[in-house]
């Protein structure tokens, strides 16, 4: 488990408080059937935005706070915990690829903007359904930018795309030739495939900073994952102490007690490589890539277990649209999915380890 300073444990209060009050389960739920075409509620990201969140990882020179992945992760967590819609899991990365970038212009242009939540910025990276950097035909040629992207977290709304092309990383903002379709998903959030024809784009670097991009998004979303993981197991440990059956509480049942204990091990093994993972970032370890897909594993198992058994543990009620267990299960399923599953990240890992 990470050791945090007095700014992070701060910050981490902060946004659970947040995230309770102004962001509980409920207002998800309401945005699913209002539908907005965004994807997010526009207030609440705005006042992410305020509160300084959307600049966590962009450089104090163009508006940020620097206070790296780690603190990233703690926010994007507590925002897990209770489902909220934002892009700000989206919007770190991207920005981090232009403050790597090579392009000064862009990095005085738009991490501001980012940094103060004015704009939503997005991976456009996968061009099919499974995560495959060796399989990226979108080309560029005299400063056009050309292909076809799919699943785009946060295409819908996204202003400005950093899009992986063959020969590198590039920066695209909206407008002509580039067009979007939404994808509708069982988490019911932004998800868009993105056609680009022609696009003016401006090269951030290459092969090599695709993949520490990629790898920084995929530990966001373990974050993400670990927060769901921990309200999921939460609220179903508190329904058993309360739940009564035969007399007594489903709690003080010995086979139910052994599959809480199992998740409680496998949440805390969860969270000692996640955090791990988001230190080795902010450290500039250089077994990065083995965190990562360490993480990426020990996260998708995790999730995947306890988002089930949360819905096997509540009965019936738990597969009902009225209870919250079906959102939890619909957003592990899509995370699991999302920059390489369980099983492509143990083969990376063992690839990068010579096994």
């Amino acid at each position: 488990m990470a050791v945090l300073n007095d700014e992070q444990v701060m910050l981490r209060d902060m946004a659970r408080e947040w995230a309770d009050n102004e962001a509980p389960v409920t207002a998800f739920r309401k945005l699913r059937a209002a539908a907005p075409a965004t994807g997010f509620d526009a207030e609440a990201w705005g006042a992410i935005g305020q509160m300084g969140w959307a600049g966590v990882v962009v450089p104090e020179e163009h508006g940020g706070s620097a206070f790296g992945y780690l603190s990233l992760g703690l926010v994007v967590e507590q925002l897990g915990r209770n489902l909220t819609a934002s892009p700000l899991a989206s919007t770190g990365p991207a920005a981090t690829a232009i403050a790597m970038g090579a392009d000064d212009g862009a990095k005085g242009e738009w991490l501001p903007k980012i940094a103060a939540g004015e704009v939503v910025a997005a991976l456009a990276v996968d061009e099919g359904p499974r995560h495959d950097l060796s399989k990226l035909a979108t080309k560029v040629e005299g400063g056009a930018l050309t292909g076809f992207k799919q699943f785009v977290a946060e295409g819908d709304s996204a202003g400005l795309f950093v899009v992986a092309a063959a020969d590198g990383l590039y920066l695209v903002a909206d407008g002509a030739g580039v067009t979007r379709r939404t994808r509708h998903m069982a988490d019911s959030r932004s998800h868009a495939d993105v056609t680009f024809d022609g696009a003016a784009a401006v090269k951030l670097g290459g092969p090599e900073l695709t993949a520490a991009i990629v790898d920084r998004a995929t530990v966001v979303v373990c974050a993400e994952m670990l927060g769901m993981a921990e309200a999921a197991f939460s609220q179903t440990n508190d329904y058993l102490k309360t739940r009564v059956q035969f007399g007594q509480p489903l709690s003080t049942f010995q086979a139910l007690q052994h599959r809480m204990a199992k998740m409680f091990t496998e949440l805390e093994l969860m969270r000692s490589v996640v955090e791990g993972a988001l230190e080795a970032i902010d450290a500039g370890r250089s077994d990065l890539d083995q965190t990562v897909s360490l993480a990426k594993a020990v996260a998708s198992d995790t999730l995947k277990l306890i988002s089930r058994e949360m819905v096997q543990l509540h009965g019936g009620i738990g597969m009902t649209d009225e209870h919250d267990a079906g959102f939890y299960l619909k957003r592990s399923a899509v995370l699991e999915a999302m920059w390489g599953n369980a099983s492509y990240h143990r083969e990376r890992f063992a690839r990068l380890n010579d096994y």
